[in-house]
């Protein structure tokens, strides 16, 4: 385990000028760290500020999901004469589209003066950090679906389990009226990627509303929302078990705004899988075992891939000391409980193990943001230039890429401090996820609560950090907007909006922001003509010509 990390102490603080007489590493730590206000009647009352701030980007974020946000065909809110203005009229969609992307960065900029602010992370913090989370989460608890519609794909599946169909075998397709309770096309053929606890709660959601859309998508999302719970409970519990400040670690992961809009406003169930596997993590580090392994099952029973944390769950519960004999006992013991309680779940629903079909395929396509997909399109780039057959590419790298995951796991399963079990954990999963060919922005979130549990620092991780959030909040901002067919030629244009408005709230984050641009002063390039939109130079500085 880690000693105390050096983010828990209060930063130093420098008057102006100061900064430049710096070395030049001593300027970039400094610069990642985020600084703490001074402590005078302002700072006081700035302490309320970002709260109040994260409000209202959340509330701008569900206000502009009613005009761009993905509804089902049937669902009755379509008939609403103030939705019907704003969803099929030009200016209503352009306003949406602004309001929504807006007030994803002002929740964005929330969070960085929240860490700002709290960053000594005192004992305090954690109650600001909760406070955080639950205010800027309930307006989005009543957003339409933005980000990610496959909330309409648990619909379906929901059905195929009420009509005694296979859901590993058999596609939303073979239902009637699958398209019009708003599933993505996508979704037609496949088979369910998901575990059988979550075919279950599919199933229950359906029984309890029907056909409802509406209705099943707000089950769903408090379904999510306690996964999100969850991680708040167990992310602070378990960073303290490595001696990091709990307040840090729910601050970079809980409250993070692209955490809080995948996991709420989308309704990932994703939530429930890493809500679970962080807290059995948590109950195997302090060596409940049996619990452990029943949490640990249970977010495998949401979506398989969390299989690859179970060996680490037995060396968690063995002990940090323990043998090479007495990690095998232990390991038998959890691959014991773990498969009488997913062979039973099997056996009571009928479909047996097919989800470990389904964690043992490597998926349909691909994308860029993966480095299988990105090395495919480069190949299969190459390969066309010259008039050769590039069908071959992608499969041979995803089989490739999981051969190396695999033994990327295995190492990690057996080497290494173990002192580290939890790193060696978050590093295996890493492996398996960026190795896919598939990496969509809300996987990172998979990651991070383990990560930021173990300790991230003040330099080019936390940073690394806001890069990822704030690019895939700008793409998720603008790569999800529902649009009527009949506005088809309005799509292209108001996603350069929304992208474009993303580059200005970056940059102004980065470099014009009195407050935030500190965070990046060091690690983002720093020109004199920008001191033109800062306000001009420096006292005793001439301006530049």
């Amino acid at each position: 385990m880690r000693k105390v990390h050096a983010a828990n102490r209060r930063p130093e603080r420098f008057e102006d000028g100061e900064r430049e007489k710096m070395a030049p590493d001593m300027r970039k730590e400094s610069a990642a760290r985020p600084a703490a206000d001074a402590p005078s009647a302002t700072a006081r009352r700035a302490r309320f500020d970002p709260l109040w701030q994260g409000l209202v980007g959340s509330v701008m974020i569900a206000l502009g999901s009613f005009g761009v946000g993905w509804l089902a065909s049937v669902s009755p809110m379509n008939r609403n004469p103030l939705l019907i203005a704003i969803r099929t009229e030009y200016a209503g969609v352009i306003t949406s589209t602004v309001v929504l992307t807006l007030g994803c960065w002002i929740l964005f900029r929330a969070w960085l003066r929240l860490g700002q602010i709290h960053a000594g992370w005192g004992p305090e913090s954690l109650k600001a950090v909760k406070k955080a989370v639950w205010i800027w989460s309930a307006p989005m608890l009543l957003a339409l679906p933005i980000f990610s519609r496959d909330v309409f794909a648990y619909i379906g599946q929901g059905r195929l389990v009420d009509a005694g169909q296979d859901p590993y075998v058999t596609g939303i397709s073979s239902l009637n009226n699958w398209f019009q309770l708003g599933t993505d096309i996508t979704w037609a053929q496949d088979e369910t990627p998901y575990g059988p606890l979550f075919l279950l709660l599919e199933y229950w959601v359906f029984r309890a509303v029907g056909f409802s859309p509406d209705l099943s998508v707000l089950l769903f999302r408090l379904i999510a929302f306690a996964g999100v719970i969850l991680c708040l409970i167990y992310v602070p519990k378990l960073a303290a078990l490595h001696h990091v400040s709990g307040a840090k670690a729910a601050w970079i992961t809980v409250a993070n705004p692209l955490f809080l809009i995948s996991f709420v406003a989308s309704a990932h169930n994703d939530a429930v899988m890493v809500g679970l596997a962080v807290a059995a993590t948590y109950y195997a580090a302090t060596r409940r075992g049996i619990l452990a392994v029943v949490l640990m099952t249970a977010s495998i029973g949401i979506k398989p891939i969390t299989m690859v944390l179970l060996p680490f769950i037995g060396l968690l519960w063995a002990g940090t000391d323990a043998k090479w004999p007495r990690k095998i006992l232990y390991w038998c013991y959890t691959l014991a409980l773990f498969a009488a309680i997913m062979l039973a779940v099997g056996l009571a629903n009928g479909y047996g193990i097919g989800w470990l079909k389904v964690m043992l395929g490597t998926g349909t396509g691909s994308v860029l943001f993966a480095p299988v997909g990105a090395l495919n399109a480069l190949l299969s780039g190459i390969f066309e230039a010259f008039s050769l057959p590039t069908n071959w590419i992608l499969p041979v790298l995803k089989v490739g890429g999981r051969l190396l995951s695999v033994v990327l796991v295995l190492v990690l399963i057996f080497k290494g401090k173990p002192s580290h079990l939890v790193q060696r954990m978050a590093l295996a999963f890493t492996a398996l996820v960026v190795l896919s060919p598939i990496v969509q922005p809300w996987y990172l979130l998979w990651l991070l609560p383990f990560f930021a549990v173990t300790g991230i620092r003040d330099d080019w991780q936390i940073v690394w950090v806001y890069f990822t959030t704030a690019f895939f909040i700008a793409f998720g901002a603008a790569d999800q907007l529902f649009i009527w067919q009949f506005l088809g030629d309005l799509d292209p244009w108001v996603k350069h909006l929304s992208t474009g408005i993303s580059w200005v709230a970056m940059f102004y984050l980065a470099y014009l922001d009195p407050r935030t641009r500190t965070l990046f002063t060091g690690l983002v390039p720093s020109k004199q003509w920008l001191r033109v939109f800062r306000g001009g130079p420096k006292k005793g500085e001439v301006a530049p010509s």
